[in-house]
């Protein structure tokens, strides 16, 4: 292995951690298969139609796609790891070439499918085991599950923790990836189009019973905006009118307050183009109620 190649995959897999940023977290499949990274050189990092993507001038795997609707029966989180399927056939072909990741400890990406054409990006991903009797590999999203004893039981509680760490990863890179796609990377109150400043704010929590991951139970909103939002500075209601925290529209400060919040005060929500991914108006009336009593 050369450590030309290792430059390489490192990267690639910084590109696309920062391309992914911009865009609210996730890429499209034109995005991965024309990559330009900053030397000029463009790239592939999807294969056309396979879930394992190879590249000839590397030793072993660059990418994974996982696919909820797909054949196989990747996405199964248990002690922390994520179980990745074999290709199906033979274990070498594509599957040899994510074992040499396994054997080489070379980081990957893995592409977790949100809808025909996009994906929310994980990277740095690592394959921790490969199991052929089960025909599958056991990829670790965190560094502190890659180092976890494999012989550690699965009932420990660093497993639990690690478990319960992976799958919230999971689930808030797809919320946030699906709410901000919706809003065309755009935060509903202000506009501002950057994604690495962006959030998906939940409107019901997601520790409550209503608080589902779903685009309608979701707002794009910058970094201050959700802020304002979560600490009831800023409510929205059923109609989708933003309101501002009476105290402080009466405060003098700065261009931020100014501009950033009390010029928000009657402006009408920036609305996703498809109507089923509109906030649901039953769950903003409960939020509202809750900012006008701690108004």
């Amino acid at each position: 292995m050369l450590e030309s190649d290792v430059a390489l995959r490192e990267l690639i897999l910084k590109t696309v951690t920062e391309r992914a940023a911009e865009h609210g977290g996730t890429l499209t499949r034109a995005d991965l298969s024309h990559l330009m990274l900053p030397n000029g050189l463009e790239v592939r990092v999807i294969d056309q139609s396979r879930g394992i993507w190879n590249p000839r001038n590397m030793d072993a795997t660059l990418s994974v796609v996982s696919n909820p609707d797909g054949p196989y029966s990747d996405r199964h989180v248990a002690g922390g790891l994520f179980h990745y399927s074999y290709r199906a056939g033979s274990d070498q072909g594509d599957n040899r070439k994510l074992r040499r990741a396994f054997e080489l400890e070379l980081p990957l990406i893995l592409l977790q499918r949100l809808e025909p054409g996009v994906f929310v990006t994980h990277a740095p991903v690592y394959v921790v085991d490969d199991l052929r009797d089960q025909r599958e590999f056991l990829l670790a999203l965190d560094e502190s599950v890659r180092f976890l004893p494999k012989d550690l039981p699965a009932d420990a509680p660093q497993r639990r923790y690690a478990e319960r760490l992976v799958r919230q990863r999971l689930h808030q890179a797809e919320f946030r990836g699906r709410v901000i796609r919706a809003y065309r990377t755009r935060c509903a109150i202000c506009a501002l189009a950057h994604g690495q400043l962006l959030d998906a704010a939940h409107i019901i929590e997601d520790t409550a019973d209503e608080g589902l991951p779903i685009v309608s139970n979701g707002l794009s909103l910058c970094k201050i905006h959700h802020a304002a939002f979560d600490t009831n500075l800023l409510g929205i209601s059923p109609d989708y009118i933003v309101q501002i925290n009476a105290e402080v529209l009466a405060e003098h400060d700065g261009p931020m307050l100014r501009h950033g919040l009390q010029e928000m005060n009657g402006h009408k929500l920036i609305l996703p183009t498809l109507r089923k991914h509109w906030p649901d108006p039953d769950r903003l009336d409960h939020r509202f109620a809750t900012f006008l009593a701690a108004s």
